[in-house]
């Protein structure tokens, strides 16, 4: 049984920052790339930010400098830490694990973010 659970959403206001967190169970987690997306209303669902299994981070050019991605590989959970955020900030987040690019593919639930003006 395969399973991301995600914590860490609720509602801050501008410039305040927030930690995502998702934990992974059933999978070798080490040999996964893992990342976040988000969601918001009547959007697209973007990438916002992702790491390799060696470790290289990539992220959306709207969340460069304010948001960071890490693993934990020992625990098998992941982590987006988000400072200074903004309204636009505002989605749905969903943690994802994948494997050999998209050859296998293990969401999260989503867990919702709200920031206020």
């Amino acid at each position: 049984q395969v399973q991301l659970v995600e914590s860490g959403g609720g509602l801050v206001q501008a410039g305040g920052s927030l930690r995502l967190s998702c934990a992974a169970s059933g999978i070798t987690f080490s040999t996964y790339a893992v990342g976040w997306y988000r969601q918001a209303p009547g959007k697209q669902r973007e990438l916002v930010a992702s790491i390799s299994t060696s470790g290289t981070t990539n992220y959306a050019d709207s969340v460069k400098g304010r948001f960071t991605i890490s693993r934990d590989n020992a625990k098998k959970i992941f982590y987006l830490q988000m400072n200074s955020l903004k309204p636009e900030d505002t989605a749905v987040y969903y943690c994802n694990c994948d494997y050999s690019r998209g050859y296998l593919k293990y969401w999260g639930q989503g867990t919702q973010v709200t920031v206020s003006s």
